[in-house]
């Protein structure tokens, strides 16, 4: 979900770029509305389409996830389940931000239905005047045009004829389009901008119908020389916003843009193509580096019974399962059809079990000992090209492992979980000042084409863990390579390590 939401707020921003330096100053407003108004929606699209003659064309790495290493399995398991329950829910957090909004919204809402029901209200053909006795504003919302009554006695109709093309144009149903966003995401500063942009272009277009009719210098004087109290709502169009008179004088006297300017849309092309390139060569149900990291900083990830969200759905992760097995023709008829589903042939090294734990519950447990798996129906492989671990013909062999390729792959897994613990210096992380509990690393590395530890990396709360973590890992002894169609293949590894500070 984490990874989606980056996503989707990356496009908006690209998408939002694109406007800026492009189209904001062109005089194609009707279609730069539908732009504002589809692109922030399409960015919600894009992320969940994937190609497949995208995937298959483009080259993509897979890292086979190992299972974590704890260091001293009894302390960290301990320090995990009793982790302060003070700890910040981001999910907690999440929906409490939608609740507020939600009532920040309906607030706003109130205020200009009280508007309409404590003033006198004009009918006419089309809209309603709302006569405002005290503040000397001018806004619209759908049909409902609020004007000070001395306006009306004025005979003042330049305002009225710019709200009544807001309402015409239905521009408040675009503002509330923007306000259903924020609500849903009340954190992307990105959706705020997108609604200014709007806003003003609401403006631009209001103004441009209202000066084929009037005189451009009178209208634009009007404008300066009248001063409002504005109301801040949102998702109404107000006549006179301070902050944005320069730029309407500005597109006011603006010569249109030349049609020749429209290829500025045809960016629009390439964009999209990149975007759903980038989406279509990730790795699927495959788990990241990221996934995994996030898990396992969440509290009692590692205890049994806790699940996170992983590319593949909620997943567990656990050190044992505790608890009773069920059987499958015990399961339910979404459990057959979800075991069924990871039991296909497309994911040949992912276990499934369900258990049902001491509290009684029932527990999918999906082991995540096997990683690499990918949403390919095929895999055709280039000579060269490193290969996924679950799909190599011949698997890397650890020093002194014997057997078939499954018995080769459990033991690879097993010699480098054995190899690390012995040889990882944990007590070197009290020394560094770092709070106690349990900490992270996560580390990256290949088994390259003549057996050696390659392209190590690491991620640590501190630069000597990160250092330890990749001096133990280029110690492995050297091994024998994988091969897939008889030619030698590189295989890469993410390990993440867990320990105690004491």
């Amino acid at each position: 979900m984490i990874n989606y939401t980056i996503q989707v707020m990356l496009f908006q921003a690209l998408f939002l770029a694109v406007y800026d330096f492009f189209l904001k100053k062109e005089t194609f407003f009707k279609w730069n509305r539908l732009y504002l108004l589809g692109t922030p929606f399409l960015a919600f699209i894009i992320p969940l389409l994937k190609f497949a003659s995208f995937t298959n064309t483009v080259p993509q790495e897979y890292i086979v996830q190992l299972p974590t290493v704890i260091i001293n399995p009894q302390a960290v398991l301990e320090t995990t389940v009793k982790t302060p329950s003070s700890l910040i829910n981001l999910t907690t957090v999440f929906y409490a931000g939608i609740v507020l909004f939600i009532l920040l919204f309906f607030v706003r809402l109130f205020k200009i239905v009280k508007l309409i029901n404590t003033h006198k209200v004009i009918n006419k053909n089309t809209y309603k005047l709302v006569l405002l006795n005290e503040k000397q504003s001018a806004f619209s919302f759908f049909n409902f045009i609020f004007i000070h009554k001395s306006f009306l006695e004025k005979e003042d109709l330049q305002i009225i004829k710019h709200e009544l093309v807001h309402c015409k144009q239905y521009h408040s149903v675009d503002l509330l389009l923007f306000e259903i966003l924020k609500i849903a995401m009340w954190f992307n500063p990105l959706v705020y901008v997108f609604q200014h942009r709007i806003t003003v272009l609401h403006e631009y277009i209001s103004d441009a119908e209202v000066v084929k009719e009037v005189d451009k210098k009178s209208y634009f004087n009007k404008l300066l020389a009248e001063t409002f109290n504005v109301e801040h709502i949102s998702f109404i169009n107000q006549f006179y916003k301070q902050s944005l008179i320069k730029k309407r004088i500005a597109m006011i006297t603006k010569n249109k843009s030349q049609k020749m300017k429209q290829l500025k849309y045809l960016l629009l092309i390439p964009l999209l193509f990149s975007m759903l390139l980038y989406m279509s060569c990730t790795k699927g149900v495959e788990f990241e580096l990221e996934d995994v990291e996030n898990a396992l900083n969440k509290e009692n990830v590692i205890s049994d019974g806790k699940y996170f969200e992983g590319k593949n759905g909620k997943m567990f992760l656990g050190t044992s399962l505790a608890g009773k097995e069920v059987m499958y023709e015990d399961f339910t008829e979404k459990e057959k059809e979800l075991f069924d589903k990871f039991s296909d042939k497309d994911f040949p090294n992912l276990e499934m079990k369900i258990v049902i734990d001491t509290n009684g519950d029932r527990v999918l447990f999906l082991k995540t000992n096997f990683k690499s798996v990918t949403t390919q129906k095929t895999y055709e492989y280039e000579k060269g090209e490193d290969v996924p671990f679950s799909i190599i013909d011949e698997v890397p062999v650890f020093p002194g492992c014997e057997g078939t390729q499954e018995e080769l792959r459990k033991c690879l897994q097993e010699k480098i979980t054995e190899y690390v613990s012995v040889n990882f210096n944990s007590d070197l992380a009290n020394d560094l000042g770092l709070q106690q509990g349990v900490k992270r690393i996560f580390v990256l590395f290949k088994i390259d084409k003549d057996g050696t530890i390659t392209d190590v990396q690491a991620r640590a709360p501190h630069q000597s863990l990160a250092d330890e973590a990749i001096r133990v890992i280029e110690s492995l002894p050297k091994m024998i390579p994988g091969k897939q169609k008889g030619e030698v293949v590189g295989v890469k590894y993410s390990l993440p390590i867990a320990f105690k500070v004491e």
